[in-house]
This record gives C-alpha cells, structure tokens and sequence, in this order.
C-alpha cells in the first residue's frame, strides 16, 4: 500500500490542480501600468514626434521683437555730446550739454517668411518618416511586453512544476533510502543497496534547493516586469486543444511577416528617413527667398535739464532676400556623402531584418507543428514511466528487480514529468511568438491562453 501511495504522489504532481490566484491577464493589467520598458518606448515615440512640429515651424512665420532702452549722463558745464539716433542719416545726433542726461528708447519687431527653401521641406518629411518609425517601434515594444509577460508567467508555472517533481524525487527517493536500510537490517539486502539509495536521495535533496532557487528567481522575473510581488498563480489545465496554426502554410505566415511585422516597418521608416535627408543635404546647394517686415521707433529726450528732444518717427520696412550659396568650405559636400553613407547602412539594416523576420517566423512556425507531437509523446512518457515505476517496484519486492532498476525507474518518471511540463508551456508561448514575428500579437491572443488556465 506505501509504495502505491508514492507512485501516486508522483502522478499527481504532473496534475495542474485548480487554482484561485492571479491569472494571466492580471499580470498583463499590472506589467502595462508599471512596466518601465514600455514606458521608455512611449516616452522616445512621443519625443521624436515633436521633430514633426519642429521641423513644420521653420517654415511657419518667425516673429520677433525688441526693445532697447539707454541713458547718456551729461555735465554741467557747455559744449556738445554726441548721441546715437538709428533715425538720422548719419546714425547720430550732436546736442548741447546740459545738466541732467539723455534718454533713448528703441522698439523694433520683425517678421520672416521662408518663401522659398527645399532643404526645409525635406527636412520635415524626413521627421515625418522618423516619427513614423518610432510608432511601429512602440507598437514592437508593446507586443513583446505580451511575449515578455506570456513567458514570465510560464517560467515561474515551469519553475514551480520543477520544484513538485523535485520535492516528489526526493520523498521517493527518501523512502527507498528508509526501505532499503530496513531491509539490509533484517538481512533481506545488501548494504550496496542502502549506500545507493542514499546517493540517489542526497543528490535529489540538491536538486530541490536547486529547483527553489529557481522559482525564486523565476518570480523575481515576472515582478521586474508587473511592479508588484508575485502571488498564486493559476495554471494551465491538463488538457490543451492542439491545433497547429491557422493558416497552416509556413509561406503565408512569413508573407505576412514581411508586411505587418512593426520591426520591419520601423527599419523601412528608417530607410525613407535617411533618403529625405539625403535630398535636404543636397537642397544646401540651392539658394533660399525669405520674405522680411521690420519695423521701428525711436525716441530720445532729456532728464532734469529743462529741454526735450523730439521723438523721430517710426519706419517699416519691407523686402525680400535672397541667399545663393556660393562656397561653404565644402561642408554641403560633406553632409550629401555622409547622408548616402547613413542611407546605405540603414538599407543594409532593413535587409538584417527582414532575413531575422523570415527566419523567427519559420522557426516558431515550425516549433508549433513540432510541439504538437512533443506534447503527446511527453504524455505518454509519463504514463509509461507510472507503469515502470509501479512494475520496477513490485519486481523488487519478489526479487526479480534490483535497486538500481527501482532507483532508475523514479528517476526517469520525474524526468519524463519535467519534459512534460516544460513542453506544454512552451508549446503556449511558441503559438504566442509565431504571432509577435508575424506583427499580429494582440491582446485577444492573451485572452486565448488566459481561457486555458484553471
């Protein structure tokens, strides 16, 4: 009856048993308030979408104004003092001097309009193109926060499971320690039985530090994305519905890639982004128009002296003006070659990019056929290493199996265990990564797993 006993302790801890604590989309609620990943990828979108406005406000009308007001102090005694006046022909005026000091006052505005200037027009679509890619990278960042929580959660409901099968190794392998040092004292066994059985139980007893340590650092993980501590966390059920994708042709899936993988799109942004700055270099070499109104008043009078002098009245002027560029000491030529050189590693960029699209895509494609057969043949491992375990142990009783095939038959039932887990998790998470490459992970696919936790 204890040995049956310990042959179902070790079936019921590949069991997921039903769980009432915090489920997947609990932990994706909680990553997307806190996760700081995400928030850094927002925050740069956001900052390169001012380049639009900035670069859009270059060719808006520029406003300014000023005003500029100064004393002279004079002397008692006679003579003149020379005055600045922008309102004479000569830029001054000559008055006498008296006791006290001048006062000038200057009030000046000037508008310009960029009239004519393709180096800013391209300019502005090139941070049209920049801000564009930033989206399609915040829109990468947001689906690998659902890979990143997807595969945390897993990791510590994988680690957890490893912790059970280790814990479970270990009483089984306490027992047999126990059972076999009572044998060879009533002189049934052999003492190499009982220094085997307890080999096996010290190494066991290791592995379940080991496996604790993992969970722990397992938790760590998902609560470095979510902000918050690790709690009870629901598992998945014992019975997955194994469908290989949909559709089921690995050529429409890179297809797809290629024109929805945010990633791609965003290295494509890049791409049209350095070309604008190509064409804005280049532009340095064409003259500009920009349109002008000023306008001024000046005023000057005494302080204290008994006299004023007249306000001069206020001027405006109007006008157009034209830059041709004739020599800059070559630094036009610099920045056209330099933009071709940005160009060309950018397009390179693309090219790396779209050959690791193509390649994740058809790897996680097939790593979801594959999980298919992995996850029933992991299962029927299991039920093959129960019945050898149960057989091992029976034989042993009658003599006809030794220490060693007990030893060996727990051994390879918690490792088939393991394997089982471990494939049913990853299976998930493989059907989640085939989306993220093809560019369609949604918050709908991790409503999908979440229905299949218990």
């Amino acid at each position: 009856m204890r040995l049956k006993m310990l042959t179902l302790a070790l079936a019921l801890a590949a069991i997921s048993l039903p769980s009432h604590g915090e489920d997947l989309l609990d932990a994706y609620r909680a990553a997307r308030a806190n996760d700081p990943v995400l928030s850094q990828a927002d925050a740069t979108r956001l900052s390169t979408g001012e380049g639009v406005n900035q670069a859009r406000a270059l060719l808006l009308p520029q406003v300014s104004a000023g005003l500029t007001m100064s004393q002279t102090n004079g002397g008692s005694s006679g003579g003149t003092t020379v005055v600045p006046d922008p309102n004479s022909p000569s830029g001054f005026i000559t008055i006498s001097n008296r006791s006290g000091h001048i006062r000038t006052r200057n009030i000046n505005g000037t508008i310009s309009q960029s009239v004519l200037d393709f180096s800013k027009y391209a300019n502005l679509k090139a941070a049209h193109s920049a801000a564009n890619a930033q989206d399609e990278v915040y829109q990468a960042a947001l689906q690998n926060l659902y890979v990143r929580v997807a595969t945390a959660y897993f990791g510590v409901l994988t680690s957890e499971d490893q912790l059970t099968f280790a814990k479970a190794n270990e009483d089984a392998f306490k027992q047999q320690y126990e059972q076999s040092n009572q044998r060879f004292k009533v002189g049934l066994s052999a003492i190499t039985d009982v220094y085997q059985a307890k080999a096996y139980y010290e190494a066991a007893k290791s592995q379940t530090i080991t496996a604790q340590n993992t969970l722990n650092d397992a938790r760590e993980a998902l609560t470095q994305i979510t902000g918050k501590p690790t709690d009870d966390l629901k598992k998945l059920r014992d019975n997955l519905p194994m469908q290989p994708p949909t559709p089921a042709n690995q050529e429409s899936w890179v297809k797809q890639a290629l024109q929805t993988n945010p990633n791609l799109l965003a290295q494509r942004d890049n791409v049209h982004t350095a070309e604008h700055n190509i064409s804005a270099a280049r532009d340095g070499h064409l003259p500009t128009i920009t349109a002008n109104v000023s306008y001024g008043k000046s005023s000057s009078w005494y302080q204290n002296a008994g006299s004023s002098y007249p306000n001069r009245p206020a001027s405006t002027t109007i006008g157009l003006t034209l830059n041709v560029p004739i020599f800059s000491g070559g630094a036009i030529q610099s920045r056209v070659r330099q933009s071709i050189y940005q160009r060309d590693a950018a397009t390179d960029a693309l090219e790396v990019q779209r050959r690791q699209i193509v390649r994740e895509t058809l790897n996680y494609y097939r790593s979801v056929i594959a999980g298919i057969a992995q996850v029933q043949s992991a299962k029927s491992s299991v039920e093959s290493g129960q019945k050898a375990l149960e057989a091992a142990r029976a034989g042993f009783e009658v003599g006809t199996q030794t220490m060693t095939n007990v030893l060996l038959a727990i051994q390879t039932l918690t490792s088939s265990e393991s394997s089982y887990s471990q494939v049913r998790h990853q299976f998930i998470l493989n059907k989640l990564l085939l989306q993220q490459a093809a560019g369609t992970a949604d918050l709908k696919d991790l409503q999908a797993i979440n229905a299949l936790l218990q």
